[in-house]
């Protein structure tokens, strides 16, 4: 994928649904009682392998240009599946469906491609076990493929010692068929969507400080879920926009949730500027984002933010290297289990761009402001690479060329058409 630079870019978007809430709607919905009509319903390849695991375990999916309706099968409605349930790429497929699947009452086997082979599930194996879950990891190396056999489980009270919503979504639905309440405490609170929804269809679920409570069998019922504007899919034209001098582009209906909203924070603590318009903080609090062409400079990125914006470091780093100043990311390590090493891939290829950075155990420290220039990156087949690349190669000199960029299939399949919808080459 070759990428070129742009001038002012002016205009207005609606960026796909949110993949974290489209994934749980679909989950979700298929334990509920009746049909869920979800809209705004990302149509990216992790999500599409979320609808494949669920219609083989008996669930009617129906999916149309304006919605995907589920007909729901209850907390107990599911069917063995009849062959291996597919999680392609999918981390969040993975670590939440083994949750779901630890309680019913039969045998299932999850795989995915190479990348989900190399991703850590002990994470979630270890909490599910202690609840007296059935899973293992079939070649024995802590990863995919997955091997679960549906078992009466145990409410406990888990601490996590990594602050992840998949850990903590994981524990919570296997929660639901526990025998008693179940509850999670992680160190920094992580996104809350899983707490949002399930409350939303009926379970009863609560918050107190970094700890989540889920009553076990929940009667969930079927209603409409909107899904917002992915935060992470907005993030690139939020850089996009500030780097790009005499920019101002308008984000429609992008998911706000405090949980998830830490790139807005950074971006302002970098001199951004970001207006919010029509805010509406019913369930999950949306808002039309107006960015405007900013003169950035660096900033640390550390602590209880990093949850909230995990994905989208990748994009903040190289925000950072067009910056002024200096820019250091910590307690960022989990950044190394993602679909990359993010901290190694997105140090190999700024630079070669030219941009002066050096990598650490658990981030990376970007001294900005040198002239970059347009380069051959691979992706290593990371959506969030290639996204954050095409983004500097709108604005460095020369032409990027990004081996590997159709990966951005995975959750945003318009992303070079809306990228350069906006602009003048």
């Amino acid at each position: 994928m070759e990428i070129k630079k742009q001038t002012r870019l002016r205009g207005e978007l609606t960026v796909p649904g949110d993949k974290s809430i489209s994934h749980r709607a679909v989950m979700f919905g298929s334990l509920a009682q009746g049909t869920t009509r979800i809209t705004h319903f990302l149509e990216g390849a992790d999500c599409l392998s979320t609808i494949s695991c669920f219609r083989k375990m008996g669930v009617d999916i129906e999916r149309n240009a304006s919605e995907i309706l589920v007909h729901g099968k209850g907390l107990h409605g599911l069917s063995a599946p009849s062959e291996i349930l597919d999680v392609g790429n999918s981390g969040t497929t993975t670590r939440l469906i083994s949750g779901i699947l630890a309680g019913q009452s039969f045998t299932s086997e999850l795989n995915g491609d190479a990348s989900i082979q190399s991703r850590p599930m002990k994470r979630i194996m270890t909490p599910l076990q202690s609840m007296g879950a059935d899973i293992v990891s079939i070649k024995g190396n802590g990863c995919a493929p997955l091997r679960i056999t549906g078992k009466p489980l145990q409410a406990v009270h888990y601490q996590s010692p990594v602050a992840s919503a998949q850990v903590k979504s994981c524990v919570l639905l296997a929660g639901m068929y526990a025998d008693g309440i179940t509850r999670v405490t992680e160190p920094v609170l992580s996104r809350n969507h899983t707490e949002i929804m399930l409350n939303y269809l009926g379970a009863k679920v609560t918050s107190q400080g970094t700890t989540a409570s889920i009553e076990p069998e929940p009667v969930l019922k079927a209603r409409e879920i909107q899904v917002p504007g992915d935060i992470s899919s907005a993030a690139y034209f939020i850089a996009a926009g500030l780097l790009t001098p005499g920019s101002q582009i308008l984000l429609r209906n992008v998911g706000i949730n405090p949980t998830r909203d830490g790139i807005l924070k950074v971006c302002r603590a970098m001199g951004a500027d970001i207006t919010l318009l029509n805010v509406n903080e019913e369930g999950e609090p949306v808002a039309d984002l107006l960015i405007r062409s900013s003169q950035l400079h660096g900033t640390t990125v550390e602590g209880s933010i990093i949850p909230t914006l995990i994905d989208e470091i990748p994009m903040i780093a190289v925000m950072a290297a067009f910056a002024e100043g200096t820019t250091v990311i910590r307690d960022a390590a989990e950044l190394k289990v993602k679909e990359s090493d993010r901290i190694a891939v997105v140090t190999e290829g700024l630079r070669r761009m030219g941009a002066d950075i050096q990598p650490t155990e658990d981030g990376m420290i970007i001294h900005g402001g040198k002239p970059l220039q347009g380069a051959k990156i691979n992706s290593y087949l990371d959506h969030r690479i290639a996204m954050s690349f095409a983004v500097a190669g709108t604005i460095c000199d020369g032409t990027m060329d990004i081996v590997g960029g159709d990966c951005v299939n995975i959750s945003y399949p318009e992303f070079y058409k809306d990228l350069y919808s906006l602009g003048e080459c």
